[in-house]
């Protein structure tokens, strides 16, 4: 089963996304957390095992304490020692054109997604991670 995890700090996109998984029998095993570096710190210590690396990693930019930004740049240095690649989308709020363009620095990073996630959108990101893995 494929593997995505959302670092976001709202509970209720948490739920949205759950809800939708569910819904529409999209079939990913799903972590939801609001601690970026938690997830950074299981990347690292698992970044030989192909089994336990996401497939897919949505991800908040704006944050208390650890923010999007932040992640970004930690998880820039180990993308290239992961022995799994995943694709990484921005999820957020923000309509910032400066946000959009921040986020395309980081080649790790797929697209930028406006929240709230849609079922149909959601399906997007997965048939692209379906089509693109075979």
């Amino acid at each position: 089963m494929k593997k995505l995890i959302f670092i976001d700090d709202s509970p209720l996109d948490h739920f949205i996304l759950k809800r939708i998984l569910n819904k529409y029998n999209l079939a990913y095993e799903i972590n939801c957390t609001a601690n970026g570096e938690e997830v950074l710190d299981f990347l690292e210590k698992n970044r030989r095992d192909k089994a336990l690396l996401p497939d897919v990693i949505l991800l908040d930019i704006y944050m208390p304490e650890f923010n999007g930004w932040q992640f970004l740049e930690k998880v820039q240095r180990i993308y290239p020692n992961l022995s799994k690649s995943f694709k990484l989308y921005i999820l957020s709020s923000s309509i910032n054109p400066k946000d959009i363009n921040h986020a395309k620095q980081y080649d790790c990073v797929k697209s930028f997604v406006f929240k709230p996630i849609t079922k149909e959108v959601l399906e997007r990101l997965v048939d692209e991670e379906i089509t693109a893995h075979g």
